[in-house]
């Protein structure tokens, strides 16, 4: 089954212009409709900056950033099975509640996964290590 907007045998360079085009939107939509992603990627918004300006090694900077944003993509992917789930049936029902809780937890893990990076090279960066 092919997406509407485009073509199936796109390969063209448009095709990447419409992909991000389709990223875009997807980000614009969650900023709308997604409280947990409007707050992490205001968290991101002060912790992306805040790591480009510490005077660590660029491995560490690189492992701050990408944990930030690891937390905006799987905050995006929760959200997009949340969608998906929702457009399927609105009816409570046990499998509905597994996918959205399993979605959750991955939040939470890339939640801990991004502090404990953040932790660890802010420790090392304070004690001189």
């Amino acid at each position: 089954m092919t997406d509407e907007r485009e073509e199936p045998l796109d390969i063209g360079p448009g095709r990447i212009v419409r992909a991000f085009g389709y990223s875009i939107d997807g980000i614009v939509s969650a900023w709308r409709t997604e409280a947990a992603f409007r707050q992490e990627a205001l968290l991101a918004a002060v912790l992306v900056p805040v790591a480009c300006v510490l005077p660590v090694p660029i491995l560490h900077r690189a492992l701050l950033v990408g944990s930030v944003l690891m937390v905006l993509m799987i905050e995006l992917l929760n959200s997009s099975i949340e969608a998906a789930i929702d457009r399927i049936s609105l009816e409570r029902h046990p499998l509905a509640r597994k996918s959205k809780d399993t979605g959750s937890a991955a939040v939470l893990f890339a939640l801990a996964i991004a502090a404990i990076l953040w932790a660890a090279v802010l420790a090392t960066w304070l004690l001189g290590g």
